[in-house]
């Protein structure tokens, strides 16, 4: 994995709702951790059951419908920036920076953004 560009910048990025259901795993538990709410070149909203630990580094995976008959799965390193109480009972809004980044799966996200809404 290589550094991602905008880990550097605090610019906000176009974010992307997703309308799909996206279960998002931490790669070292292989447990869920939430769902994606909204996704960008530099970082995504989750909507999790547990708010995630402050200024945390994760190894997340996260599949992306629309880019072919199967989704992509994508892996990304990501920081946890904020996170406060959605409003249905028992679920947390979690923003996360992407911090790290491969090649190949900066593409699919890129590719994943351009798609018509």
């Amino acid at each position: 994995m290589t550094i991602h560009p905008a880990a550097s910048e605090q610019r906000r990025a176009q974010r992307k709702r997703v309308n799909f259901t996206a279960v998002v795993t931490d790669v070292i538990s292989g447990k869920p951790i939430g769902f994606l709410g909204n996704l960008s070149a530099s970082g995504m909203l989750l909507i999790c059951q547990q708010p995630p630990r402050e200024e945390a580094i994760y190894q997340l995976q996260l599949p992306l419908h629309g880019l072919g008959p199967q989704p992509q799965h994508i892996e990304v390193g990501v920081q946890a920036q904020w996170h406060e109480r959605a409003a249905s009972p028992g679920q947390v809004w979690a923003g996360f920076r992407i911090i790290a980044i491969g090649k190949d799966d900066s593409v699919v996200i890129n590719r994943w953004l351009a798609l018509p809404t």
